[in-house]
């Protein structure tokens, strides 16, 4: 039985204060068992997390950036930020930090009254430097996947901001989306960490295939190189299928950091917005080949608007 009264998409009890509040048939046995191509049924949205083996490298703002142009395109998205004490979403937005995820947490606030939302995308922000979540213990994957079984039928694409690194939390999570976007920067320590990422989920969690997005990268022959060396490793010592999406060009010139959200992150004219949304169309094109249900349910959505 849930932990969700869904005519009031409330939760009916705190969640620290029991073991298995999950859709026994779903929930608990997908993560008991690893059982994570058997997860869904056709036609619930696709998951999409947005990883990394170190942060640092641009994944919080590629998950914003992602799914505001899947909405923008038409698509229901929910976006939730998994680094739940420690959340940029709201604060690259523009937006006062809150304790709304702790009150959802502990059956204060519904699911909607938790989100901020924004056309078609929702998000769900966690919270930052909250006393309680540090203090208590959630089993947070779990949480997040029980939003999952519970609100899939409601969206067509849910982003995943990961934490980065290699906590049990990150790697459930990334081990029951529908897809890994994996963010490598031309750092060293950044492509290490992220092979060893890759390498567990395959190792320890049997996930063999995962979408690799290099950012801040200088020029073509740069790319060429990291690219090589990456497919070229993870195929010799791991042998799973890594798909590169595409790269993410530096910014050219001189732009203070706290001034890259207002002026590259929530805007649209610049090279930023295009290296990501080139990124997104190609992988919506090859998305809706394999899975058309989301295209036949989005169109459905617009003629009925028409």
């Amino acid at each position: 039985m849930s932990n969700f009264d869904r005519a009031n998409h409330k939760r009916t009890e705190p969640i620290h204060k029991t073991q298995n509040g999950f859709d026994s048939n779903k929930s608990d046995w997908l993560l008991s068992n690893n059982k994570y191509s058997q997860k869904k049924n056709l036609g619930n949205a696709k998951t999409i997390s947005i990883s990394s083996g170190k942060g640092g490298v641009g994944k919080t703002s590629l998950a914003l950036k992602l799914a505001t142009i899947l909405s923008n395109d038409d698509y229901r998205v929910l976006l939730i930020d998994c680094d739940f004490n420690l959340s940029n979403t709201a604060v690259k937005l523009g937006l006062p930090v809150t304790s709304s995820f702790y009150e959802f947490l502990i059956g204060e606030k519904t699911f909607a009254e938790s989100l901020i939302h924004l056309g078609k995308l929702d998000i769900l922000p966690g919270c930052n430097g909250h006393f309680e979540l540090l203090k208590k213990h959630f089993d947070l994957e779990r949480i997040i996947i029980d939003v999952l079984v519970n609100y899939e039928n409601e969206y067509d694409y849910i982003i995943l901001d990961s934490p980065a690194g290699l906590t049990k939390e990150t790697l459930t999570l990334n081990a029951y989306s529908d897809y890994r976007f994996v963010v490598v920067t031309p750092d060293k320590s950044s492509v290490t960490d992220s092979y060893s990422l890759i390498k567990i989920l395959s190792k320890e969690y049997g996930v063999n295939h995962h979408h690799l997005i290099l950012n801040q990268i200088s020029n073509q022959n740069q790319f060429q190189r990291l690219v090589t060396t990456f497919l070229d490793t993870a195929e010799k010592y791991i042998g799973c299928r890594i798909q590169v999406r595409g790269n993410i060009k530096k910014i050219q010139g001189d732009i203070a950091v706290d001034q890259f959200d207002s002026q590259y992150l929530l805007k649209e004219n610049n090279s930023f917005h295009e290296n990501i949304q080139e990124i997104v169309h190609h992988f919506l094109r090859e998305d809706e080949n394999l899975m058309p249900s989301i295209s036949l349910r989005r169109s459905s959505g617009l003629n009925a608007k028409l």
